[in-house]
C-alpha cells in the first residue's frame, strides 16, 4: 500500500558530491520521521534521521558533510552529501516512519541505491 522510491546514486570521485531522494506514495494518513541507513558489506550504519519537526540527526562520520531535508508536501526526503570519500561507498536505504489510513504505525523501506566513491 506505501511505495518508497530513491533516486540519485552513482559513480563519483573522491571530493565530490552527489544528491539522494527518496519518495513516499500510496496508504499515508501522516509521516513522521525520515531518514537513510547505508550498507557496505554486511556493517549496517544509521546515516541521517530526520524528524517530523524539521530537527535532525547524524552519524558522526558524515557530520559537517552531509545534510538531511525534508518536503513535508511531496513526501519526500533528501540527503545532500559533499566531500564524499571512498567509506561513504555503500547501498543506502531510506526509511519512512508513517501512519497508514487504520493509523497503525509503520517503517516502509526504499528499494536501495547504490553509492560509489572512487577515483
Amino acid at each position: 500500500q506505501v511505495h518508497v522510491v530513491e533516486s540519485g546514486g552513482g559513480l563519483v570521485q573522491p571530493g565530490g558530491s552527489l544528491s539522494l531522494s527518496c519518495a513516499a506514495s500510496g496508504n499515508i494518513f501522516k509521516i513522521h520521521a525520515m531518514g537513510w541507513y547505508r550498507q557496505a558489506g554486511k556493517q549496517r550504519e544509521l546515516v541521517a534521521g530526520i524528524q517530523s519537526g524539521g530537527t535532525p540527526n547524524y552519524a558522526d562520520s558524515v557530520k559537517g558533510r552531509f545534510s538531511i531535508s525534508r518536503d513535508n508536501v511531496k513526501n519526500t526526503v533528501y540527503l545532500q552529501m559533499n566531500s564524499l570519500k571512498p567509506n561513504d561507498t555503500a547501498v543506502y536505504y531510506c526509511y519512512v516512519d508513517l501512519q497508514g489510513s487504520d493509523q497503525g504505525l509503520s517503517r516502509s523501506w526504499g528499494q536501495g541505491t547504490q553509492v560509489t566513491v572512487s577515483s
